[in-house]
């Protein structure tokens, strides 16, 4: 029977696997590694996890979850949805900008993993996706957004948008700021590309 997902141990467990796959890539991220990272035996992460996927579906489920839960929080002291979504890209950005070893882990080594480890990893985006999609459909509500855009074409940008920002950020190794973003791509959002 496995441990249950909580506690120092699990949570070292989690921590260390971000910091191990970060720094060798997850191919190169051995069990054993991250065992040594967390000081456990490398069997105590089998008390946890059944392997190294595992590992990995449930680093991006704890860290992701975190996340949508800290943005649902603040966006409910939002109240205009011009300014949530300027909460939206700010949170996600300021949230990968304070932990760069995340972001690799995120953006570029959770992308090469095999294809039960990505369809585990879309079930946990769609809840990000389902937070985009209540934030545009009650800015249409308020009358805030155009009535006549498809909701589901619309986040696949804001989405997309962000998160090629914060992969071409990582690629350029991290040498600007993200937060510095915020705002030109919220012009773009808000005002799109025609005069």
């Amino acid at each position: 029977m496995a441990a249950k997902r909580t506690g120092e141990k699990y949570e070292a467990i989690i921590d260390a696997a971000v910091r191990v796959i970060a720094q060798f890539g997850y191919h190169q991220a051995q069990v054993s590694k991250i065992a040594r990272e967390a000081k456990v035996a490398d069997g105590t992460i089998y008390l946890y996890f059944k392997n190294k996927d595992d590992v990995l579906i449930s680093l991006f489920n704890e860290k992701m979850g975190a996340f949508i839960s800290d943005v649902e929080r603040a966006l409910s002291a939002v109240p205009s949805p011009e300014d949530q979504l300027k909460e939206l890209v700010r949170l996600h950005f300021e949230y990968l900008e304070g932990d760069h070893e995340l972001a690799i882990v995120t953006q570029i080594e959770l992308r090469q993993s095999n294809p039960e480890v990505r369809r585990q990893i879309g079930l946990i985006v769609k809840k990000y996706y389902d937070v985009i999609d209540q934030l545009l459909r009650s800015g249409i509500e308020k009358g805030s957004f155009a009535e006549d855009f498809d909701v589901r074409t619309a986040r696949y940008m804001i989405f997309g948008t962000i998160d090629e920002t914060v992969t071409s950020w990582i690629m350029n190794d991290c040498k600007y700021s993200l937060m510095g973003q915020v705002e030109p791509i919220l012009r773009l959002f808000l005002k799109g590309i025609s005069r």
